[in-house]
């Protein structure tokens, strides 16, 4: 064994001195394997630090969690003519599946609307994410709340004039000032600030909280009504854990079929999407793209090969003195194989350390320059390093079995 270590040593040295005395011969050929790596453990940071933000906007849903409404989250075979003749979902239906579903453990009525202005004395905070619920949105959608409290079921039924701000709302209207209890003006009325939700960051899926505000939708239906064009209403409904969810969603037709008096043999004039449909979607657009970074950069990774291969051809040449003395001297074959082979490695394992430098680096600033946080998981660093090790051991092997092979007398009579 320690023999095998005095070799990984004299190899690194001689890994180093290549470096040393040959400075822009040796970077040149460890650029592609700097780039090849670079390649692929930034697309495999950018995938998994995307995937991780996903799953971070996520982790307050259900999986399971259906959204009822006249639209399809995905492609549908139904045409877009009789589409647009479908019917919104009404608050009567929300009412009775609350009362009815025994398989759902909560059931929420919501409005999609556009964007709006808040103000609060001199200042004003335009193009808001409004987010007209009923109180059970909490239930479904856990918010974490900095200070203050979400809307219980007696404010939501009558429809009060009550606000949930997000982080960057409340700093943006009060700074540093305690929101709670203070009126701000929405909508051209008085709305009392009741909760501020922390800090969540960039949302992938749609406007983050940050930017968000949470108002009881029933006041939205008291002073608009249930037919205003700018309210896209939809529910929400949270099955109950470890039940059969087709079945679920055929017990949620049927009853909608029955309060809509749909006739037998016409289709569903409503769509119940899935949220575990959208996340499998997503994680598909994820395999896809790890994918087309592997393709990219195994061409970087080939051409990194080569210049290994080359560098170590021209080593065997250069020391095929000093290989005839090993020899000489009773040094083995293996001995002299695994002594290029380790160069080869080292080498490689130097580029790809280069190369994840620079991602470390990139990510440092991508993630202070934008409001999205890239992060070099310790799975990719190490990652990088045995696929750098790989790309050594396959660009080395023939240079070492060709040192390896040299007559000794020859050797010696080349280098003289």
């Amino acid at each position: 064994m320690k023999v095998y270590f005095r070799l990984l040593n004299e190899s690194f040295g001689f890994a180093i001195n290549a470096l040393r005395n040959n400075k822009l011969r040796t970077l040149l050929s460890l650029l592609g394997v700097t780039i090849g790596i670079f390649s692929i453990i930034a697309v495999l940071t950018a995938v998994d630090s995307l995937d991780r933000k996903i799953k971070k906007d996520l982790s307050s849903l259900d999986k399971n969690t259906m959204y009822v409404m006249r639209f399809s989250f995905g492609p549908t075979e139904i045409p877009k003519w009789k589409r647009e003749q479908f019917p919104n979902v009404k608050y009567d239906e929300y009412q009775y599946l609350k009362a009815n579903l025994k398989d759902a453990e909560n059931v929420c009525f919501q409005f999609f609307t556009k964007p709006e202005s808040i103000k609060y004395e001199s200042k004003t905070v335009n193009s808001l994410n409004v987010v007209p619920v009923t109180d059970e949105f909490d239930d479904i959608q856990k918010l974490d709340f900095k200070t203050g409290r979400f809307f219980n079921e007696s404010e939501s039924n009558s429809g009060l004039p009550l606000v949930i701000l997000g982080n960057d709302v409340a700093t943006g209207l009060f700074e540093n000032y305690d929101p709670i209890g203070q009126n701000v003006r929405l909508y051209g009325q008085k709305f009392t600030v009741i909760g501020v939700i922390k800090k969540q960051g960039a949302g992938l899926l749609g406007e983050s909280n940050d930017t968000s505000i949470f108002i009881p939708s029933n006041f939205l239906r008291k002073k608009y009504g249930d037919n205003a064009e700018f309210l896209t209403p939809v529910l929400l409904i949270k099955p109950k854990k470890e039940i059969d969810i087709e079945a679920f969603k055929g017990d949620i037709s049927q009853k909608i079929r029955k309060l809509r008096s749909t006739k037998t043999g016409d289709i569903d004039n409503f769509f119940i999407n899935i949220l575990s449909g959208f996340t499998d979607f997503l994680d598909g657009i994820i395999s896809q793209l790890n994918i087309g970074g592997w393709a990219i950069a195994g061409f970087s990774l080939l051409v990194g090969g080569f210049g290994i291969a080359n560098i170590m051809f021209v080593s065997v040449k250069e020391r095929t003195n000093l290989i005839g003395i090993q020899k000489s001297l009773g040094a083995k074959n293996k001995f002299i194989l695994f002594q290029f082979l380790f160069e080869a490695i080292i080498l490689c394992i130097i580029g790809g350390a280069m190369g994840m430098l620079f991602v470390w680096i990139i990510s440092i600033i991508l993630t202070n320059a934008l409001d999205f946080e890239f992060v070099l998981s310790w799975h990719n660093v190490i990652l990088g390093t045995c696929l750098a090790a790989v790309i050594g051991l396959i660009a080395g092997i023939l240079p070492a079995i060709s040192a390896s092979k040299l007559d000794p007398v020859e050797a010696i009579r080349s280098g003289m």
